[in-house]
């Protein structure tokens, strides 16, 4: 394993980032002000909320134009799915496991107007949804870190860094495509900080296949000068022989 793909070093980067004395109430992006309340994932510490909004074509200002019904899976602070609304999508839901996560979600969609298209749920993957809902677009920039398959989360913040044994991995591979409208789109956001090889096993003992629509190698530099290569993965259903 390398140093990148150290379990212990998101580990740590999680308690680090929860406990600075720098960690702000407000961040920019997009050139636009957000709210960031405690205990929630904080973009200014990573890359990957940038490089997910360049992946989806949400980073412009004034966005780009998009349509149709939009989920995002691991919101945090909410930025991806209020852009989303922004950009035109005229339904968007924004989810995820942290119920701090949720409410500064809908925090930073009423900031920014969107609250009539936008929803806010507290939700384990698919968990928190109606029976019935299906979207044109499914996003989930993951938790792409493997951690051991027994390691106990100390707190849910943790979990935006690690997945245990990628057991939230397969259970998104497994269960997207449910959620998907006819012709749409099932995406993950990951990177070599993640088990690759693992990812791509677990997703043909799922019955998926994985293609990669992007790729884009940065600098992390907050935490270290790591190069790291983040991916757009888009998931199928695996071809049959």
């Amino acid at each position: 394993m390398s140093q990148i793909q150290s379990f212990e070093r998101s580990i740590a980067r999680s308690r680090a980032s929860l406990t600075r004395e720098d960690r702000p109430e407000t961040f920019t992006l997009c050139g636009r002000e957000w709210e960031l309340l405690e205990e929630v994932f904080a973009p200014v510490y990573s890359p990957s909320t940038g490089i997910a909004l360049e992946f989806l074509g949400l980073n412009h200002e004034p966005p780009l134009p998009h349509s149709g019904s939009f989920l995002e899976v691991g919101c945090g602070t909410g930025v991806i799915a209020v852009m989303a609304a922004l950009a035109g999508y005229d339904r968007v839901v924004a989810s995820d496991i942290s119920p701090r996560a949720v409410e500064n979600a809908a925090v930073n969609a009423e900031r920014h107007g969107v609250t009539g298209r936008f929803r806010a749920v507290h939700s384990d993957l698919f968990s928190g949804l109606d029976d019935g809902e299906r979207f044109d677009t499914v996003f989930w920039s993951s938790n792409y870190v493997l951690g051991p398959e027994q390691y106990e989360y100390k707190s849910v913040h943790e979990q935006a860094y690690v997945d245990a044994g990628y057991r939230t991995h397969r259970r998104y591979l497994e269960q997207v495509l449910g959620r998907l409208a006819p012709g749409g789109s099932a995406l993950l956001h990951f990177s070599n900080r993640g088990d690759e090889a693992a990812l791509h096993r677990i997703a043909g003992e799922c019955g998926r296949e994985l293609r990669t629509l992007r790729a884009d190698t940065v600098r992390e530099g907050e935490y270290g000068d790591d190069s790291v290569t983040h991916l757009l993965l888009q998931i199928v259903p695996a071809a049959t022989v």
